[in-house]
């Protein structure tokens, strides 16, 4: 199925999320106490909400998105490209604006589809979520009301990875290695993206691993059609920072 599907149609993409509020002290009251209730289930007897707030970037409800980076891939001069960009800042609302506007766009090509890691349980879910929340109308292929199995255009590789097991997750940087694939990650991890979103104020830092994120589960999807991956000549971004206007 895979070497069937036209590599051309897939739009690849990763998100990064932090905690709506850089700390539990500046939450609004309704939402500490929400959150209080929310973090019963997964903190210690003697730990306060305020201890697991940092938790709350992965849930929609309490944080919010402030990177989308995608990418697809593309034939030029008879060699296959990989091109991404990253849509990021601080106003939520206009980056899944921006994000919506060019899945919009892309609405013409056949079979559009989305693949991210875990993005069936995390990323589609979440970026819907924040959409609604927003009081932004769903993109087609992210709005799955209703809709059959084989009607949702979304692909996960850890799904794909999964061949139908489901007890274990299995990180990208684990397949990564497992595939022999060069790893990216040679900056941050995802537990310190929100330090160095409040602390910091490193945004440009936090999109560009973002975005070797989404490089890597592209090469690791070409490894599951037993293809060769792409060289990093080849892997190409076109975000635009205010640092590269400056120069």
């Amino acid at each position: 199925m895979l070497k069937e599907t036209i590599l051309e149609s897939i739009l690849f993409l990763d998100i990064e999320t932090v905690p709506q509020y850089e700390s539990f002290e500046t939450v609004p009251e309704k939402f500490q106490l929400l959150w209080e209730k929310k973090s019963k289930f997964f903190r210690e007897a003697e730990q306060h909400a305020a201890e697991v707030y940092q938790r709350a970037g992965i849930y929609a409800e309490f944080g919010k998105i402030v990177c989308i980076s995608a990418g697809m891939f593309y034939m030029k001069d008879g060699k296959r490209h990989f091109r991404v960009k990253s849509f990021f800042g601080e106003d939520e609302r206009a980056l899944l604006q921006q994000f919506t506007d060019m899945i919009n766009k892309l609405t013409g090509k056949p079979d559009l589809l989305l693949c991210a890691h875990n993005g069936k349980e995390f990323d589609f879910p979440y970026i819907a979520r924040r959409m609604l929340i927003n009081g932004l109308p769903l993109p087609g292929v992210l709005n799955i009301a209703g809709k059959k199995p084989w009607e949702v255009k979304h692909l996960d590789t850890l799904e794909l990875w999964k061949f139908g097991d489901y007890k274990n997750y299995t990180s990208l940087e684990l397949l990564m290695a497992a595939f022999d694939i060069p790893s990216p990650k040679d900056d941050i991890d995802g537990s310190q993206v929100a330090g160095v979103y409040y602390e910091e104020k490193n945004i440009e830092r936090i999109v560009r691993y973002c975005e070797k994120d989404v490089q890597a589960i592209a090469q690791l999807f070409l490894k599951y059609r037993i293809e060769e991956i792409l060289p990093d000549e080849l892997m190409e971004s076109v975000t635009k920072f205010e640092s590269d206007k400056a120069e």
